[in-house]
C-alpha cells in the first residue's frame, strides 16, 4: 500500500472507477455514475477485472481493508490494469473536506472514485511472483514468531499440566519456524533474480540477508523510485509541524512498519560499523541531534544508496 506517500505519479488523463470493499462484497461505481455490486468472490472479481479490459485508461482506487481487497489487487495487477490502495484515513478526511456525513457502501464507492480523480493516487506496482512468495513466507515466518512470543510468556508462569502442554507447543511452533528459515534461505538461493538483488544490496555494509529479503518482499518500488519517495514509503522521511512561530519538531509517520522495523536494527549495527555511516552518524551526534534522529537519518542514508544500487547497475561503492 502506497497512500502515506505524498509524492504522486505526473496527472494523466484517467477513467477512475471506485470500489468499496467489504467480506462479502464489492460496491464498485463506474465512469459516468454507473453503480453496481459483485461478490467479493474469485470468480466474480475476475469477471469484474474481465470487464475492465474494455477501458483502456481504467484506473481503479480502493482502500486497504486488512486483506479483504487482496484478491481484487491481485487480479488487476495480473491483467496490467491500474490500481491504487489508498488509507481509509486519507479517503475520510477527503468526505469530510467535502461536507460529507453519509456513509454507505454506494456513496463510499462515489466518494471513492472522486478521490481518485482528485488527488490521482500513484499505482501499486506489481511484485515478482518470486518476491510475492517471499512475502508470504515472512509473513508465515512473523506470525509463528508472535505464537511463540505469546507461548514463552504464558510459560513463564504455567505449572504442572499447563506447562507440560505449553512446552510441547512452543517446542513444535520453534520447529516450525525452523522449517520455515530453510525454505526462505532455499527460496533465496535458488530464484536467480532475489538472489542477485540480494547480492547487490549487500555490498553496503551494513545489510545482511534479513534486511534484502524483507525490501526484495516488501518493497517492489525499490530502484523505480525517488529516494524521497521510498522514504516516504518505508516512513522514515521526515515532516515538519510549523505554524506561523511555531516551529515543532519534525517527525517520521506512516510507511510499512515491516520494513521500518528491520531497517532500523540493520541502521543500528551499520552506525558502529560501517565506517562511512559511522562517520555520518557521529557527525550529527556531534551536532547535538539526538540518537533517534541521527538512526533515522542514517536509515534514510542507506536507503538511498540501496535505492541507487538496484536502479544502476553500473553504480559502485567507493
Amino acid at each position: 500500500m502506497n497512500s502515506h506517500c505524498k509524492i504522486e505519479t505526473t496527472r494523466t488523463h484517467s477513467s477512475y472507477i471506485g470500489v468499496d470493499v467489504s467480506k462479502r462484497h464489492l460496491d464498485i461505481h463506474m465512469p459516468g455514475g454507473r453503480q453496481t455490486r459483485c461478490d467479493n468472490t474469485p470468480e466474480a472479481v475476475e469477471r469484474f477485472v474481465d470487464s475492465l479490459r474494455a477501458i483502456s485508461d481504467a484506473h481503479v482506487v480502493c482502500e486497504a481493508t486488512g486483506g479483504y481487497e487482496r484478491p481484487l489487487v491481485r487480479s488487476l495487477l495480473t491483467s496490467a490494469i491500474r490500481i491504487s490502495v489508498v488509507q481509509p484515513g486519507r479517503v475520510r478526511h477527503f468526505a469530510l473536506a467535502e461536507g460529507l456525513l453519509a456513509k454507505t457502501d454506494r456513496i463510499d464507492a462515489a466518494l471513492i472514485a472522486r478521490f481518485g480523480e482528485k488527488m490521482d493516487p500513484r499505482p501499486e506496482i506489481a511484485p515478482d511472483p518470486d518476491a510475492l512468495r517471499l512475502r508470504e513466507m515472512l509473513e508465515a515466518r512473523r506470525t509463528l514468531v508472535d505464537f511463540i512470543t505469546e507461548t514463552s510468556a504464558r510459560l513463564e508462569l504455567a505449572e504442572g499440566y499447563l506447562a507440560e502442554e505449553l512446552k510441547r507447543t512452543l517446542d513444535s511452533l520453534e520447529g516450525q519456524r525452523d522449517r520455515i528459515e530453510r525454505d526462505i534461505a532455499t527460496h533465496m538461493r535458488t530464484c536467480a533474480e532475489l538472489k542477485t538483488r540480494s547480492t547487490r544490496m549487500q555490498e553496503l555494509k551494513g545489510v545482511g540477508p534479513v534486511l534484502s529479503g524483507t525490501l526484495l518482499a516488501y518493497v517492489p518500488e525499490l530502484g523505480k523510485v525517488s529516494d524521497k519517495t521510498l522514504a516516504s514509503l518505508v516512513g522514515v522521511a521526515p515532516y515538519p509541524r510549523e505554524s506561523g512561530t511555531f516551529k515543532g519538531r519534525r517527525t517520521i509517520r506512516g510507511g510499512r512498519s515491516q520494513v521500518r522495523n528491520v531497517l532500523y536494527m540493520a541502521a543500528v549495527a551499520a552506525a558502529h560499523s560501517n565506517p562511512i555511516l559511522k562517520a555520518f552518524y557521529d557527525r550529527l551526534r556531534n551536532k547535538g541531534k539526538p540518537a533517534k534522529v541521527a538512526l533515522v537519518a542514517v536509515m534514510r542514508k542507506m536507503l538511498s544508496v540501496i535505492n541507487r544500487l538496484i536502479a544502476d547497475p553500473q553504480f559502485s561503492l567507493a
